[in-house]
């Protein structure tokens, strides 16, 4: 028989509904309730809380791709232990205080977002839910092992760290092909981007959340200057830039990703 998933009490869901609400409250340019989700996030999947603990535990298996299957399989018994090690009471709690805030503070409609990595969140819940016979759990076990050695992408939420000499290296190379010197919005962006891995991604989120309307918008407006609407290439360049700002929300957050906003970004300081 198979078990129901309760993605309410699923901490990585929770979060990526609370990521998805601060989207709209950026694009509906809804500052009160910006803040109000900000500070919820920062509440509960910060630092030490029960709930960062165990989204981290769901992230060690939904972030890894591309490993061998000794690895993947090695994870997901790791993090199943690690699952054990936490304490169901607080953080039913703390789920339960985070579930009650979103209802009373955003809407109860924000459970019924539209969550892409959903069948993945929702098959790692079952792999930890202790109720799920052995035979659906190997099963499910399996699936994510597959996802983890064979897909190079899916749609997430979090990133890979990268070390200073990395970081060093990729804003070299990008200063010697585009600009000899980062403006004040890629430097931010890169400086997110560094972060990402100590936060979840938190703060990187936070900072397009409100960057890709702001690029959106000037780009969009550009189509309305004389030297570029009466320039019928520099038109399809400019709607080619808009193309790839409107399907941000589906791609993988990595170097290539930060790379294209990084020249949009210089694009948008030629345009000001």
């Amino acid at each position: 028989m198979k078990m129901k998933h309760n993605k309410k009490r699923n901490s990585a869901f929770i979060f990526e509904v609370l990521i998805r609400e601060l989207a709209k409250t950026i694009m509906e340019k809804n500052d009160n309730k910006k803040k109000i989700i900000m500070k919820l996030i920062k509440e509960h999947f910060r630092g030490n809380t029960v709930l960062a603990k165990d989204m981290d535990i769901y992230k060690s298996i939904l972030d890894t791709k591309n490993v061998e299957r000794h690895t993947a399989e090695r994870l997901i018994f790791e993090s199943r232990m690690q699952k054990k090690t936490i304490n169901h009471r607080e953080l039913f709690k703390e789920q339960t205080a985070i579930i009650d805030k979103i209802n009373k503070f955003i809407s109860p409609e924000a459970f019924s977002n539209f969550i892409p990595n959903y069948r993945d969140l929702a098959t790692v819940f079952q792999i930890f839910n202790p109720k799920v016979k052995t035979k659906q759990r190997v099963l499910l076990e399996n699936h994510m092992i597959n996802i983890m050695i064979t897909e190079e992408e899916r749609e997430k939420e979090f990133l890979k760290p990268i070390d200073n000499l990395t970081y060093k290296t990729f804003v070299q190379k990008f200063n010697e092909k585009y600009s000899n010197k980062l403006i004040k919005e890629q430097k931010e962006l890169l400086s997110k981007y560094i972060g990402s891995f100590a936060d979840h991604g938190i703060e990187l989120k936070m900072f397009l959340n409100e960057e890709i309307p702001r690029l959106t918008n000037i780009v969009k407006n550009s189509l309305n200057l004389k030297e570029i609407k009466n320039d019928q290439d520099m038109v399809e360049k400019t709607k080619k830039v808009i193309k790839i700002l409107e399907t941000t929300s589906r791609r993988v957050l990595d170097n290539k990703f930060v790379h294209d906003i990084l020249k949009i970004q210089g694009l948008v300081k030629e345009l000001a």
